[in-house]
């Protein structure tokens, strides 16, 4: 903030006004971050839970039919199980009357503890191939499986079909499962099974990189011998049919533990497990078959060994075909690899291999025999995968709560169109009826204060416009320690125009609250009427204004106050929001006797009422919400006069716009706070409290606050769901906005051309408008005060007049 300068050149002391506004200034832009730091957490919320639900970079596709002329003959032939050893293909088969049960997609929070509880009851182990994305959902289901003594291995995090995806993808879709495991579990494993995938010999052009890629990183894929085909839910008798291998053979087997209803896979799990124990079966893991493998060779090689005095190299038995020892480097896919190596396959005897740490060297892990492929998760792994939990944990939270929210909004906001439709209709049939009337005609003078702060451009509007007032007044401008000459601007044009009923008063600088008062301390009649002094007056607005007077009951008035520089984006922006926001809203709450807020522009008073509320306060920067609500609790009746009209000048910048709004905002938010006592007040002056109250924070703090959420979602369904549906849903509200509001232009005389703007003003003023109130709604949680903030005028708005339509 510059130091202003005098004429002289001399520097002088900042005023009260500017050091406050300073201090503001300087407060304003943490709170404008941290109200962008919101919005950025709920767009990333709702990335995070879209992405594990494969909203966000889901792929559908899933390739068929394709070639396998590059594909080895003996992968095509061989056994379910596919490593690389020393960069070698080679495959293992399951041995005879041996079944590796093995379930794909899970875990699923309905199913996979059934399937648990049932594999527990029979002493049976098996291998789950999981979708990352389930397990960063339900890992408590995850860790429960590891801890029960069951493999688990990576079925990728979205569950889509790597044959179509890059490298990169492919090793984010990795990296991300076994990050979730490390978060779930504490491990990570070197067991993938690729999602769509089925026997060995339907391995394709497309699909053999893939696989030829993991393995060089260490990874063993897992294939089947015998599918269940559960998910065709074709009855528990023919799961379990197709889930038998024929004759003695050894089978690496397919159920389902989650992808859809798997009641049929339930109820035939148990019925399989008692068939094949019964056929002299055993069940292990994949881990459990390689090792069992492994022992078989090093029994044959070591017979071989005996009867020939020679050592016979590679893998000779049945069952394992290709050849190929040794390890190959991993390449990060596995999260906490850094150099060193990454064991290819399971170690025999058991043996974890050598598991990278985070940064070099290796350490050895002896891990159960069943449970080979697994890695105790450590260093950045393990806190990277807690960290992800956590993540998935707050989004799986916080999107319900979210969506829940929003169908209150969204309830909120069509019955606040609703409401005010049905209530601004009758409204306006019953002020407008030929019979209506206040009582007597009020004709007497009345006072009119204009509080006056540096107002050089538009106070001689202002005074013009009075001065054809067809109603009896007085004129009292309180110059509140302006600095550029604006008493003498308004001496001068008082003295030019011949008003003679015109006083100017000069003060000390203390803000409008005190110019008011001063006013109306000042006043020679029992009503004032307030207007800012940038406003001006048409020549029947005074007349009308006071007309409600003739109620004895009538304590104050709010007139219709109007954008006059409307012919640019931002004010014919502020126009509709004034016609239909406004002053719709003020026919509502007119009718339902709880008026929240009498614009500073034009609005008029029994100086009495004023006085014996304590006047103008300077509790809260609304002074005028301040004085409505005081006057409800005093039991005085606040009613509307849509036919006097002030025009005002609204803010030209988006700049001083934010600033009158979040001043506004943040002054009804204090006014309410203050008069929170409302809601206990008896009788007619708990009105507002009992209905007023409630609607305001309803209407004008909860609603907008929460509505982004309805364009944050709306855009999220564009992007990633059905960008149609999610359009048509957008115009539609649009359509029910546009008609409440061409309605509110029709009932205020005003010319449609200005609702072209409103698709516009959806799109980018609203938004503005909801970062204003949620940046206020921060200022009062964390305690922040505001003084009054100078809006710069251009004086363009005139005498009505001069006021384009």
């Amino acid at each position: 903030m510059t130091t202003p300068t005098s004429s002289r050149g001399r520097r002088r002391a900042p005023t009260r006004i500017e050091r406050a506004a300073g201090r503001a200034a300087a407060l304003q832009k943490p709170r404008v971050i941290l109200a962008l730091l919101l919005l950025l957490a709920l767009t990333c919320v709702m990335l995070l839970d879209g992405y594990l639900r494969a909203e966000v970079g889901g792929d559908q596709r899933v390739r068929t039919g394709a070639s396998s002329s590059k594909v080895p003959d003996k992968v095509l032939d061989g056994g379910p199980i596919l490593t690389f050893r020393g960069g070698q293909a080679s495959t293992v088969s399951v041995p005879s009357k041996t079944i590796a049960l093995t379930f794909d997609d899970g875990p699923n929070p309905t199913y996979t503890p059934q399937v648990l509880k049932i594999l527990e009851q029979y002493d049976v182990p098996a291998t789950f191939f999981l979708v990352g994305s389930m397990v960063s959902r339900y890992p408590s289901i995850v860790k429960t499986m590891v801890q029960q003594g069951n493999e688990v291995g990576i079925h990728t995090f979205t569950h889509v079909d790597l044959s179509y995806q890059s490298d990169a993808r492919i090793n984010r879709e990795m990296q991300q499962t076994q990050l979730a495991l490390a978060g779930a579990a504490g491990i990570t494993t070197t067991l993938f099974r690729a999602p769509y995938s089925s026997e060995t010999d339907a391995i394709d052009n497309y699909s053999w990189p893939v696989y030829k890629k993991l393995g060089g990183e260490g990874y063993t894929s897992v294939f089947v011998d015998t599918d269940s085909d559960d998910w065709k839910k074709p009855g528990v008798s023919k799961i379990v049919k197709w889930a038998t291998p024929s004759g003695t053979k050894g089978a690496a087997v397919l159920f389902h533990d989650a992808g859809g209803e798997r009641s049929q896979t339930i109820k035939a799990l148990p019925q399989y497990i008692k068939k094949m124990k019964a056929k002299g079966y055993t069940f292990t893991t994949i881990s459990g078959v390689i090792q069992k493998r492994s022992t078989t060779n090093q029994q044959a090689a070591a017979a071989n060994t005996g009867s020939n005095g020679q050592t016979t190299t590679g893998l000779t038995e049945a069952g394992v075909t290709g050849t190929g020892t040794g390890t190959s480097t991993g390449t990060g896919s596995q999260p906490g690899s850094g150099s060193g190596t990454v064991p290819n396959g399971i170690a025999p005897n058991g043996e974890g291999g050598t598991t990278p740490n985070s940064g070099t060297g290796t350490r050895t892990t002896t891990v159960s025999r069943l449970q080979a492929a697994h890695r105790t998760a450590t260093g950045m792994t393990l806190y990277e995968g807690k960290a992800l939990i956590v993540a998935v944990a707050i989004a799986e939270w916080a999107l319900p709560v979210l969506s829940g929210l929003l169908f209150v909004v969204g309830i909120a906001v069509m019955g606040r169109f609703g409401m005010m439709l049905l209530i601004a209709r009758r409204h306006y049939r019953l002020r407008n009826k030929r019979r209506f009337s206040w009582g007597e005609t009020v004709t007497r003078p009345v006072s009119v204060i204009v509080p006056a702060y540096n107002e050089k451009e538009c106070i001689a509007n202002t005074l013009e416009s009075l001065a054809r007032s067809t109603h009896p007044i007085e004129v009292i401008v309180v110059d509140d320690g302006s600095t550029d000459g604006t008493s003498e601007i308004a001496r001068a044009a008082a003295d030019k125009l011949g008003m003679y009923n015109v006083r100017v008063i000069r003060q000390e600088n203390a803000g409008k609250p005190a110019a008011l008062n001063n006013g109306v301390r000042n006043a020679s009649y029992d009503i004032v009427v307030m207007m800012d002094g940038d406003t001006v007056f048409e020549p029947e607005t005074v007349g009308h204004l006071v007309q409600p007077f003739a109620d004895p009951e009538v304590g104050a008035v709010a007139g219709n106050a109007k954008v006059g520089n409307r012919n640019t984006i931002i004010g014919a922006w502020q126009h509709i929001e004034y016609v239909m926001g406004f002053n719709l809203d003020r026919r509502m709450y007119d009718l339902l006797r709880c008026m929240p807020t009498i614009p500073g522009a034009i609005g008029a008073f029994r100086r009495e009422a004023v006085l014996g509320v304590g006047g103008m306060s300077e509790d809260t920067l609304a002074e005028d919400t301040d004085i409505t609500i005081a006057m409800h609790r005093a039991g005085w009746r606040v009613v509307y006069q849509e036919h006097a009209k002030a025009w005002t000048e609204a803010p030209g910048s988006l700049k001083q716009l934010w600033s009158q709004r979040y001043r506004w905002s943040y002054g009804t938010m204090q006014a309410l706070w203050k008069h929170r006592k409302s809601l206990t007040d008896k009788g007619a002056s708990g009105r507002f409290g009992r209905v007023g109250m409630p609607l305001v924070v309803l209407f004008q703090i909860v609603t907008p606050v929460f509505a982004p959420l309805i364009d944050v979602f709306t855009i999220y369904s564009m992007i990633f769901v059905d960008f149609e549906a999610a359009l048509l849903a957008w115009l539609a509200v649009l359509g029910i906005q546009l008609t409440c509001a061409a309605y509110a232009f029709r009932l205020d005389k005003e010319k449609y051309r200005y609702l072209a703007m409103m698709p516009l003003q959806q799109l980018a003023y609203r938004q503005m408008m909801y970062l204003v109130l949620i940046h206020s709604c921060i200022t009062a949680l964390t305690g922040g005060r505001l003084r009054w903030q100078k809006l710069k005028r251009t004086g363009e708005v005139g005498t009505p007049a001069g006021v384009s339509g």
